[in-house]
């Protein structure tokens, strides 16, 4: 299954590419440390200068357009389940980046669903990676029509690993923890081993309703008030936010994976004075 799904998404970036469906935004990368948690700042290329009208075209936000209903061949993968069908970011800053979109529409702001777990799993059973999602533009969200995301782990400067090395390996399934050294509010709940998409999807689910109710979110809420959740095979974080962006800077959920981008190379240099931590912290609901 590995094999298949990563041949199918290595076939339609190739055949993307060729027809121009494909539109990466190529960037270079800054270290930013922050009390020893190593952050990397992505930034538009100065050497691709058309980039910067892709960025704008990545981000523009009109309630009329809906990329995803129904999306386009070219970026689509192919079914993640019956209700679910994987499709390339059009706009990629990681490569193989890809989108689980609802084939129907329902809002990025819906509750999310064992389904919308399942076909998360059924990628991350295979592929491993990281799986994120923006609930609603306050969390960074550009496009309204539900749709969860995953980078596979070649992508170096987006991992939970950052935080959760911190935490105790001994800790049981759907424990809870939280790091003191983190000022926003969140949590982080352990997951079992899983072997199939089926457990894996379920188990997510059940960590994600129990991570919002610990943080007084309802997560049957609709439309659900804004949120950040990332997970890989081994942990769930659930983070409350409040804004989009700080000092013009937008975070959305792999900032707190440690992957910060911003789109002019003087923009660094905002997020190195204001600090990745506080930066994050002034977008989060605070503790």
């Amino acid at each position: 299954m590995s094999d298949d799904l990563l041949q199918r998404i290595d076939r339609t970036l190739s055949r993307a590419a060729d027809t121009g469906a494909l539109l990466p935004i190529r960037t270079e990368r800054t270290p930013i440390e922050d009390a020893g948690i190593g952050f990397t700042v992505r930034w538009v290329s100065t050497l691709a200068h058309k980039d910067a009208a892709r960025v704008e075209a990545a981000v523009k936000r009109d309630p009329d357009f809906n990329p995803f209903l129904p999306p386009d061949p070219e970026l689509t993968v192919g079914p993640l389940g019956d209700q679910h069908l994987g499709v390339l970011n059009k706009f990629p800053v990681i490569d193989r980046h890809l989108l689980i979109v609802t084939r129907a529409f329902e809002a990025q702001t819906a509750p999310l669903t064992r389904t919308d777990f399942i076909a998360l799993a059924t990628v991350m059973t295979s592929l491993g990676g990281l799986g994120f999602y923006n609930g609603g533009s306050e969390a960074g969200a550009s496009q309204r029509h539900k749709h969860l995301q995953w980078v596979p782990d070649a992508a170096e400067t987006a991992r939970l690993g950052l935080f959760t090395s911190q935490l105790p390996a001994d800790l049981p399934p759907f424990a809870h923890a939280i790091l003191d050294t983190l000022p926003w509010r969140h949590t982080f709940v352990r997951l079992p081993p899983c072997d199939d998409a089926i457990s894996l999807g379920e188990a997510m689910h059940l960590a994600f309703r129990n991570g919002c109710e610990t943080l007084g979110i309802d997560p049957a809420a609709d439309p659900m008030p804004p949120y950040n959740f990332l997970v890989s095979r081994d942990w769930m974080t659930v983070i409350p936010r409040v804004r989009e962006r700080h000092e013009n800077i937008s975070v959305n959920a792999l900032g707190f994976a440690g992957s910060l981008f911003v789109r002019r190379p003087e923009e660094i240099e905002t997020v190195r004075a204001i600090g990745p931590l506080r930066l994050l912290a002034a977008v989060a609901r605070p503790r």
